[in-house]
């Protein structure tokens, strides 16, 4: 819990002389909410008798002019500065959050919902921020308000102060008493939200599918269950936010009303001034608006406390790959990968996707990886550029663990071109230029040229220029495959994994970017990964993976001989 706080107030650490500002004009601001009802006391009381009257009150209504000035540019400095201060913090806890979710890798990924991890940067980080700026100032604010309507009130008339000031324990433990059941209820809110998001991002992302099938309807009716689930998680938090504002008011409403009846008692027992009944309603403002800031404080601690425990429960997630503190940088690699004795799954308790794989593929080879689904295929490679780590065994580049490389280094060494292409709501060049981020304009061209995909992107409306929509929507299958592959062709690395980059494609899309392809692997250790048996007849080795492990390997003829797994497969 200390370690909690102590990170919390670590935020404003880089804006110490902002918040110590802020909370000068804060103090500032309300010590003028208390001066001013002194001043018409003194005029009520005193100033009305004296011969000179209208000159004193002038003077001082011109001293309360200065005084609302100066309590005007005391709110308007913590309005603007406190937020611009919220925001700044904002703005460095989302780019630690953002630089963590860089860091974890894709087990992390397998298990989580896109929709709820944005929450946690979006909505989370802004209630946060909210809690950050405002809550000092409201605090300090409320207490400079509430001691100091207490000390003038028991100076104005003792009796009258402390009578008044009874209620306020009461309130106390109304106020502790809904906090814990508000908190449960807004961290279930939250939730909800995050679960929201993930269906609409869900939806959104996949909108093609939707209209194909027709099945707005049904997506619909998905987004109106969580609305609703969301406005139940609303109910339940707005139920005992009610009874805390409405009690609350009730409670302050009663200190208005033993207020008056009690002074009136004491005025006609002698023992007050009229004048002071007065200065007491002016003050009953000063006491009960800092009862109701504290009623807002918090709801807002509520909320912002619940984001920041979600908050650091992502911090705290560990990257189950990380760099070993002896990982060394490599580079100028040959591309030798060796299995040995691998075995990998991807959670404890579920059966094992690869047992004891022993594999050497030498520098520049060109190794083909067939199988029935579920075999293992995509994970084998997965493992090379460390997507996930194996459970037993090691693989080795050049001789050298790949755990003893730094990950930026040994995954500079790999280009991946998939199936599912990812390209982002960029130009086409930013997004061959991702694959060597510091690449000119003529080496991104030059990459597209070796691709095969120059011709299409001149024939595009703005060429390199054309935006190409979200994941590049504008594209064919083939184009967008040609364009990842340009992006490897920049990137220019000794090791190459095609995971059946061809398999959605129509036959002439394939045939360009198996072109592309072979292009690319010359002089290259290769693996590729076949859904198409056509398109790997000219490897040079063909490795059959099964649940059993590596059942046949050898060139395609030599397993077409042996008439076994692989022979079967292509027949069919």
């Amino acid at each position: 819990m200390e370690h909690k706080w102590r990170k919390l107030i670590g935020y404003y650490k880089p804006y110490q002389g902002l918040f110590w500002l802020d909370m000068l004009f804060a103090i500032l601001g309300a010590g003028v909410t208390l001066v001013i009802p002194l001043i018409v006391r003194y005029i009520t009381n005193h100033v009305i008798y004296l011969p000179d009257a209208l000159e004193i009150i002038l003077k001082l209504g011109a001293v309360m002019l200065a005084l609302t000035a100066l309590e005007a540019f005391c709110n308007f400095f913590i309005a603007y500065n406190g937020h611009i201060m919220g925001a700044k913090m904002e703005r460095d806890m989302r780019a630690e959050i953002f630089a963590h979710y860089q860091k974890l890798s894709f087990s992390f990924y397998d298990n989580q919902k896109v929709g709820q991890l944005l929450t946690r940067v979006t909505s989370d980080l802004f209630e946060i921020s909210e809690l950050l700026h405002h809550g000092p100032e409201d605090v300090v604010i409320s207490l400079i308000k509430f001691v100091g309507s207490f000390i003038i009130l028991y100076h104005v008339n003792a009796r009258l102060a402390i009578i008044t000031f009874v209620l306020v324990p009461p309130m106390l433990v109304f106020a502790y008493f809904l906090n814990g059941k508000m908190k449960r209820a807004f961290t279930k809110r939250r939730e909800t939200i995050g679960e929201i998001n993930t269906q609409i991002e869900d939806s959104l992302s996949g909108i093609r599918a939707v209209k194909s099938f027709g099945n707005e309807g049904l997506e619909m009716q998905k987004f109106e269950r969580g609305n609703e689930a969301f406005v139940e998680s609303k109910r339940k938090s707005y139920w005992y936010m009610g009874l805390y504002n409405s009690g609350l008011g009730v409670m302050t409403t009663l200190v208005t009303i033993v207020a008056l009846v009690s002074g009136a008692v004491l005025i006609t027992g002698g023992s007050m001034e009229v004048t002071d009944l007065i200065t007491f309603f002016l003050y009953i403002n000063n006491f009960t608006e800092p009862v109701k800031k504290l009623i807002s404080f918090t709801e807002q601690f509520q909320n912002g406390y619940t984001g920041y425990e979600r908050f650091l429960e992502i911090l705290s997630v560990e990257p189950d790959i990380k760099d070993a503190p002896d990982a060394v940088g490599i580079q100028d690699v040959k591309g030798e990968v060796v299995f040995d004795d691998v075995s990998f799954q991807y959670e404890a308790g579920l059966d094992k996707v690869l047992s004891h794989i022993n594999l050497k593929v030498k520098a520049g080879e060109y190794l083909a990886i067939v199988g029935s689904s579920g075999g293992g295929k995509t994970t084998l490679c997965s493992l090379i550029p460390r997507f996930y780590d194996v459970k037993e065994g090691r693989i080795l580049l050049d001789g050298m663990d790949i755990r003893k490389a730094t990950l930026k280094s040994l995954r500079a060494q790999i280009g991946i071109v998939q199936q599912d292409v990812y390209l982002f709501a960029e130009n086409v060049m930013e997004n061959i230029r991702y694959g060597r981020p510091d690449a000119t304009d003529e080496e991104v061209i030059q990459a597209a040229k070796q691709a095969n995909a120059h011709e299409f992107i001149m024939n595009l409306p703005n060429g390199y220029q054309t935006d190409i929509g979200q994941r590049g929507v504008k594209l064919s299958g083939g184009q967008k495959q040609r364009l990842s592959i340009a992006r490897v062709f920049l990137k220019n690395p000794p090791i190459l994994i095609f995971d059946e980059a061809t398999s959605a494609l129509d036959n002439e899309s394939e045939k360009i970017v198996q072109e592309s392809m072979e292009k690319l692997a010359k002089n290259r250790t290769t693996f590729v990964i076949a859904h198409r048996l056509s398109t790997i007849q000219n490897a040079q080795r063909i490795i059959v993976l099964t649940d059993h492990g590596i059942e046949e390997e050898g060139t395609h003829e030599e397993l077409m001989e042996k008439n076994g797994i692989y022979a079967h497969l292509y027949k069919k």
